[in-house]
């Protein structure tokens, strides 16, 4: 079972801080750099990509943690760490 206390955490500090929820996720890449021209742009948009980007994460999460793979890329979504839901698959041959 997941443990939902990561998950709660990264939600509060994405409430204040949207870029470092993103970059809690995502690492410092394309999409931390997105989201905070998104904030600078206007507070809620910045909260909006975020949210998505968390909702992505830990979806995908949960689908690797059942073993479901999914081939679909999210759109918008430049992180391959959001995309595998924080798992790496080691090779070039999918399970």
């Amino acid at each position: 079972m997941p443990n939902p206390v990561s998950a709660i955490l990264v939600v509060i500090v994405t409430i204040f801080i949207p870029p470092i929820g993103v970059f809690l996720i995502a690492g410092c890449g394309a999409d931390l750099l997105i989201n905070i021209c998104l904030t600078c742009l206007g507070y809620f948009p910045g909260h909006i990509h975020a949210f998505y980007l968390e909702y992505i994460y830990f979806n995908r999460r949960d689908q690797a943690r059942l073993g479901n793979t999914v081939q679909k890329r999210a759109p918008g979504v430049y992180s391959e760490n959001i995309q595998n839901g924080g798992h790496t698959s080691y090779g070039t041959v999918q399970a």
